[in-house]
């Protein structure tokens, strides 16, 4: 998997766009949740590729890698 700074960026903007967590950036999904949502089948297009490589990052403790980009998200919001 070829992991590119845009895609941690979309991580920290992108909201989930349906469900229980409608509205929540898809890095702050809680990994229960993106474990279940990978193993019953994840949706296609943008949002399938985005959660795919949000459970790698997620089961490979690996969510350090967006927090510059979260951390930019908050200040913006700020």
């Amino acid at each position: 998997m070829n992991i590119q700074e845009n895609d941690l960026l979309q991580l920290a903007k992108m909201q989930m766009p349906f469900g229980k967590y409608k509205g929540t950036p898809l890095i702050d999904l809680p990994e229960g949740y993106v474990i279940w949502f990978y193993q019953k089948g994840l949706p296609g297009g943008k949002l399938g590729n985005m959660l795919g490589l949000l459970y790698e990052i997620k089961v490979n403790g690996l969510e350090y890698l967006v927090l510059p980009f979260k951390d930019s998200r908050l200040s913006v919001l700020n």
